[in-house]
């Protein structure tokens, strides 16, 4: 488990320390979220992550390692049958905190750290790149000869037009073969 930090503790000594850290960890897994202050929501996030991970691997000595933590044997088996086996898609970051406004009392900042419920994408979302459209080499000379009263500029300016839908999406092809191209060359 995580080391006790150098600096000042959230309220007393290391073992402290240690004993609110699991005892928040608990609640959040037996609750699905919980509210406390930021600094105990940040304190808290990789400690249950790294329990959360251990629940993914499921093993035994995983198990023991989180009940020397974690001593309730209830809370135990739920993280290991139902949360761990949840998460086993999502390669991090289980949790999330939600900043909420100051305590009532002395304002201290609240936030609420809850597990995260919701499907990984495995899909990323494709970008389309916008290319600058230049003009057409037919597109101008029809322009001008129309604007002198030529009747054969207007008759060539559809076809001019059908080249440039065709040259747009000759582009957009390539595009999408290049953003399918990129993910396996990354991988």
């Amino acid at each position: 488990m995580p080391t006790p930090t150098k600096g000042a503790r959230m309220g007393g000594s290391p073992a402290h320390q240690k004993h609110m850290l699991a005892n928040l960890a608990a609640a959040l897994f037996e609750h699905g979220k919980i509210t406390t202050t930021e600094a105990r929501a940040r304190r808290l996030r990789p400690y249950a992550e790294k329990l959360i991970t251990f629940a993914k691997r499921g093993d035994m000595h995983a198990r023991r390692q989180v009940l020397t933590v974690v001593p309730d044997k209830g809370i135990v088996h739920s993280l290991f049958t139902e949360i761990g086996p949840s998460f086993a898609d999502r390669p991090g970051g289980y949790t999330r905190i939600t900043k909420l406004g100051p305590r009532k009392g002395d304002a201290a900042p609240m936030a609420v750290i809850e597990l995260v419920r919701e499907e990984v994408t495995t899909a990323r979302p494709r970008r389309r790149t916008r290319r600058p459209v230049a003009p057409a080499a037919g597109a101008a000379p029809a322009a001008a000869e129309a604007a002198t009263g030529e009747t054969e500029a207007s008759a060539e300016a559809p076809e001019a037009e059908d080249d440039e839908d065709d040259d747009a999406e000759a582009d957009e092809a390539e595009a999408t073969a290049e953003a399918d191209d990129e993910p396996e060359a990354k991988a």
